[in-house]
């Protein structure tokens, strides 16, 4: 395995989805750029997490990456076919041994792949995909919200339109390959002469070379711009969400289709509310007197104030529920709970009348409970304690 996802996010192999889940809210809200900036490393770390999450979050690509190491499968990605290095012979030059062995492997590959790899070189290519991260209040988490967020990317070149020369400039044959995208070479070996084809150095496999290349791009073809795009966030939506924008990304090359977006979602912090999956958590403090008796409180919901029924007898840390309450849903009409952890608060200072009734109440109770003297007992029983002196 080139990555260790399960150390990356902290958490063992056995580690539940909801195990994964918190781990990455955590170490997400630890290494987000916005918060470390003044550390360089924070970004790298950032997307590191989330890969490990894209890839555990989802039981299909776990699975893959448990069994072979790779979220694709056996043949995917480095190491997974016969001929993308991942063989026993990964990194050695076989030239070392003073044998083309790298030029026969080649030709073996492209006979079995029936020219692939060759027409991969003059054919389109796709554009590459591109991720960036965006950062949402809880609010804006709960009713969905469009955000406009920066993208740099590569894209055709306007002046030449992605030709590489310059305008009013022919695009030619290249002299080299004489348009074949490929050149041709025999050498002699131990076993015999063998020919190998290569992509064409000089054109790099398109078969045409430029007069002037073009002023703007250097012939590439291509320029590098930034650009404001606009992604659309669901209600609902939770840190580690990856949303895809199709075509946004890199553009492609020799006629191919661009890459995709990938937005990565960040939920800050709330000052009030503590977000568990679709619930919302409040912590409320209520009197000693609404907790005996009960009645009815109003409480800060995202979408304002609502009613609290308050039971009689309520305990302190009793946790309330209100259904329907908490954030929707992502995708669904239903919407979580909203939890009210109670407190009851001790009042610090009473009046008489006050002391008056709490005591007859402990007294109900069976329950003696501070000093039921009135003042001038206590002053009188002082001073005859001073005479016993």
């Amino acid at each position: 395995m080139s990555k260790d996802y399960y150390e990356i996010l902290g958490v063992g192999r056995d580690a539940s989805q909801d195990e994964i889940r918190r781990a990455f809210r955590r170490l997400a809200k630890e290494y987000h750029p916005d918060r470390n900036p003044d550390d360089p490393s924070a970004e790298a770390k950032f997307k590191e997490i989330n890969e490990a999450y894209e890839v555990l979050s989802d039981p299909q690509k776990r699975s893959n990456y448990d069994a072979y190491g790779n979220p694709d499968g056996p043949f995917g990605g480095a190491g997974g076919g016969p001929f993308t290095g991942g063989g026993p012979f990964t990194g050695r030059d076989f030239g070392d041994f003073g044998f083309p062995f790298g030029d026969i492997f080649g030709s073996f590959e492209e006979m079995f792949t029936g020219g692939a790899s060759r027409r991969a070189a003059t054919g389109p290519v796709r554009g590459r995909d591109l991720e960036v991260s965006v950062e949402i209040t809880l609010e804006e988490a709960f009713s969905g919200v469009d955000k406009d967020i920066k993208v740099t990317r590569v894209e055709s070149c306007d002046r030449c339109n992605g030709t590489g020369a310059e305008p009013g400039a022919s695009v030619v044959t290249c002299p080299t390959c004489k348009g074949a995208g490929q050149v041709r070479s025999t050498v002699n070996t131990v076993l015999g002469s063998m020919t190998t084809v290569k992509t064409c150095p000089r054109c790099g496999g398109t078969g045409k070379t430029v007069e002037r290349p073009c002023s703007e791009c250097r012939g590439s073809g291509e320029t590098t711009k930034a650009r404001t795009v606009t992604v659309t966030i669901p209600p609902g939506a939770d840190s580690g969400l990856h949303l895809r924008l199709a075509g946004q990304g890199g553009a492609g090359r020799r006629g191919g289709p661009p890459g995709d977006l990938y937005v990565a979602v960040f939920v800050k912090p709330h000052p009030v509310f503590e977000r568990q999956g679709d619930d919302l958590v409040l912590d409320r403090t209520i009197s000693f007197p609404l907790a005996a008796l009960g009645g009815t409180i109003p409480i800060p919901a995202l979408e304002g104030d609502v009613e609290l029924t308050v039971p009689a007898g309520t305990q302190p840390g009793a946790v309330l529920r209100l259904r329907g309450k908490g954030m929707p849903r992502l995708r669904y009409r239903s919407r979580g709970d909203l939890l009210v952890r109670v407190n009851v608060r001790v009042p610090t200072r009473l009046s008489a009348e006050e002391r008056e009734l709490i005591v007859k109440l402990s007294r109900s109770q069976d329950e003696t409970i501070g000093d039921n003297r009135s003042f001038f007992q206590r002053l009188r029983d002082a001073a005859g304690g001073n005479r016993d002196g």
